[in-house]
């Protein structure tokens, strides 16, 4: 905020500089204009001159009424300059509101933008994130307002929006299995309709669907939410054929 008021100040001491400048430029053009007038005088009339004369006097008063004015602009925002708390010391006095020092503040901002970095890559677990940036939120220099929004609002919401996709299942393959037994079991997908997804998975393993022998080990992958879908429909609307 003090940073922005002296900007502020600095482009309107600029603006009044450049106003002084066009003012001297005016006085330029009025001293060649009293010039090409003089050179003239010999073909005006008397009147014309008198009036000329009249016209650029007014001018000339206008003009030092605007420089006197510009003088005054200069003068009082001067004096707003001289009034004004060095910059450097507002932000020492705001770091001790919130018992910290510059160095404090410095370590803060660099372990908001690490975990900022970890939660932007997903790095797991996230609950070890989700402590992490707890612990942010209860340290006072959070309430800063460089750190405010980012850390209790921000970095929330990418927490927040942050799903955690279920591990891939490591099986090993025991006597009597078959590919929708494992897909049957409930550590698995509960649905034996979804033994396709893995056997697509494991085609490097599996020649066969039908045969599959013990000690093999599969990767059992997470189903979709357009596979579960799909396989419970399948479930739903099996028949088992009539037993004879």
């Amino acid at each position: 905020m003090i940073s922005q008021r002296k900007k502020i100040f600095n482009n309107e001491i600029g603006g009044n500089f450049m106003k002084l400048a066009k003012f001297f430029l005016s006085v330029l053009s009025l001293v060649f204009l009293l010039s090409l007038v003089s050179f003239a005088q010999e073909e005006m009339t008397s009147e014309e001159w008198e009036a000329e004369m009249t016209r650029l006097q007014g001018r000339q008063q206008a003009l030092n009424s605007e420089i006197q004015q510009l003088n005054s602009d200069i003068e009082n925002l001067n004096n707003q300059k001289a009034g004004l708390q060095d910059p450097e010391q507002c932000i020492d006095e705001l770091y001790a509101i919130v018992g910290a020092t510059r160095s404090d503040v410095d370590n803060f901002r660099k372990a908001v933008n690490e975990l900022d970095g970890k939660i932007r890559r997903k790095e797991s677990p996230k609950t070890d994130r989700q402590a992490d940036l707890d612990a942010l939120k209860m340290n006072k220099i959070s309430a800063l307002p460089e750190f405010f929004d980012k850390v209790h609002n921000q970095m929330q919401r990418a927490l927040d929006e942050w799903i955690d996709k279920p591990p891939v299942i490591s099986y090993t393959v025991v006597r009597g299995d078959c590919l929708w037994n494992i897909a049957k079991k409930q550590e698995h997908y509960g649905n034996a309709f979804a033994w396709p997804v893995i056997y697509k998975a494991n085609r490097d393993k599996i020649k066969d669907p039908d045969l599959i022998y013990p000690n093999q080990v599969f990767q059992v992958p997470p189903l979709t939410d357009e596979e579960k879908d799909k396989y419970e429909r399948l479930r739903r609307n099996y028949k088992p054929a009539p037993v004879q």
